[in-house]
């Protein structure tokens, strides 16, 4: 008899807050997506923009924001060829072999490593791929609101002590 009526009980609560919120939940707006538009619909891309630099060697390199993060290419890339296995313009300047004659940056050590750490004599076919990590300047405004502070901090002055 007892459990019958703690059933009872309950089933009158459940009923009562449902009928007390079921309205709130109808008079709520629907949820809009993050991407601005109905989710069955065809993803608008955004505008192609144009790469900054021209002429490589004549822009200043763009400082890095935080330590080991791979540089952002200076130079125009748009008339360069395609990366393949068998063909790298990248390399042209930037190889161990070239980069001294065309007075550009060499590719770091970590280019000439495979997966074990083992140092090659060349470049790792891993590291081949250069647009991958490294990409061009590109004047566009952020997708979305960023307030990122990297972890390079300009080196200070050092202090004149007083004696």
């Amino acid at each position: 008899m007892k459990t019958t009526l703690k059933m009872r009980f309950a089933i009158l609560a459940a009923t009562a807050c449902w009928a007390l919120t079921a309205p709130l939940a109808q008079a709520q707006e629907a949820p809009k997506p993050m991407r601005g538009a109905d989710v069955n619909t065809v993803d608008q891309a955004p505008e192609a923009k144009k790469y900054l630099g021209g002429k490589p060697g004549g822009q200043e390199k763009v400082a890095r924001t935080y330590r080991d993060q791979p540089p952002v290419i200076p130079h125009a890339v748009e008339n360069f060829d395609e990366i393949t296995l068998e063909e790298n313009q990248c390399l042209t300047c930037h190889s161990a072999d070239n980069y001294k004659k065309k007075k550009a940056p060499k590719i770091g050590d970590s280019h000439f490593r495979d997966r074990e750490g083992k140092v090659l004599p060349t470049t790792s076919s891993l590291r081949h791929n250069c647009t991958q990590c490294h990409v061009p300047q590109v004047d566009a405004p952020p997708l979305v609101e960023n307030d990122f502070k990297g972890d390079i901090v300009a080196a200070k002055p050092a202090s004149k002590k007083k004696n």
